[in-house]
């Protein structure tokens, strides 16, 4: 076997990410395949380039030399293909977006589309933001959409750019025939006895800033039903077997309400981030712009959220 330059990508990203399941995750493959082919190269070059633990895998002595050149080389064929582009006018530009899917991504692809006609926007949408963060790292998406939760905020590294988009607080989801449904808002302590329904771990955060404000007013949510997908969501609430924390922009209706939280103990904030160095930085401020207009676009069309804005001093979205 000889060593290519797909072989050089999958160490560095093996190492940045610190374990094969992550890396595997990255690089859109499966474990045991990546496995494999860090099997191959090692035996190619006949010692160990990655020591494995029950914490992940560090390089070896090998591993760090071979890791410096590689990521050497991987720059030097990206200044070759960066040079290519540049005398070659006609190829389209691609714009690689990641997102949230909802409130922001879908509503900036269109909106950079329509700003950059000459380039082909493409999204890949995620549940996970820390998923999405890691792919940004690994330069697979140019620019993200993405959230995180105060208490549980990202670390940003110098070399990524990140602006808040929006802060928008959780409410609850509960049946239009629940005891508290004609109230203008209600105090989570008032649902301690409840049933609940939750999305699952998102990896930033989720549940548990939810968890930990129930904490603050005395009560641990029982949480019978955990479910990722908006519609059997809504059809567990409308049947009154649970209410749901959600976002204020999510959809009221079909014998569902949406209800603030009295002093909003739980709120989640919107990010546009992307690479200081990669391909839309200079442009970030316009991306910025963009996202907080698809927010606004899409909260505009929630009469309970609208309500609460008017209701409130503050508001979501950051001007």
């Amino acid at each position: 076997m000889e060593l290519e330059l797909r072989h050089l990508h999958s160490l560095c990203v093996i190492a940045d990410a610190g374990s094969l399941t992550k890396a595997a995750t990255l690089l859109g493959v499966s474990q045991p395949a990546l496995t494999a082919q860090l099997q191959r190269v090692e035996r190619e070059l006949g010692a160990q380039v990655f020591l494995r633990g029950r914490r992940g895998v560090t390089p070896t002595p090998l591993g760090q030399y071979l890791l410096t050149r590689a990521r050497g080389v991987l720059l030097a064929v990206e200044e070759l293909r960066h040079s290519a582009r540049q005398h070659a006018p006609t190829e389209r530009p691609v714009i690689r977006l990641g997102g949230i899917a909802g409130a922001v991504s879908v509503g900036l692809a269109d909106r950079l589309s329509d700003l950059l006609p000459e380039a082909e926007v493409r999204l890949t949408t995620e549940y996970s933001p820390r998923l999405l963060w890691e792919l940004l790292l690994a330069d697979r998406l140019d620019a993200v959409a993405m959230v995180d939760y105060p208490g549980f905020l990202l670390r940003q590294p110098v070399s990524v750019l990140a602006e808040v988009v929006a802060v928008e607080p959780v409410f609850v989801a509960m049946s239009q025939q629940h005891r508290l449904a004609d109230r203008a808002s209600v105090d989570l302590a008032e649902l301690a006895d409840e049933p609940w329904a939750l999305s699952p771990p998102d990896g930033s955060g989720w549940p548990d800033c939810f968890l930990v404000a129930c904490e603050q007013v005395g009560f641990t949510p029982r949480v019978l039903y955990t479910v990722a997908d908006a519609q059997p969501l809504r059809e567990l609430v409308a049947t009154r077997r649970a209410i749901a924390a959600c976002q204020a922009v999510f959809d009221s209706g079909g014998g569902v309400v949406v209800k603030p939280l009295t002093g909003d103990p739980v709120k989640m904030r919107h990010l546009l981030v992307c690479r200081g160095a990669g391909p839309v930085a200079h442009m970030f401020d316009a991306l910025v712009r963009l996202a907080r207009q698809a927010y606004w676009a899409y909260a505009s069309r929630r009469p309970h959220y609208q309500d609460w804005l008017r209701a409130n001093s503050a508001t979501a979205v950051v001007e």
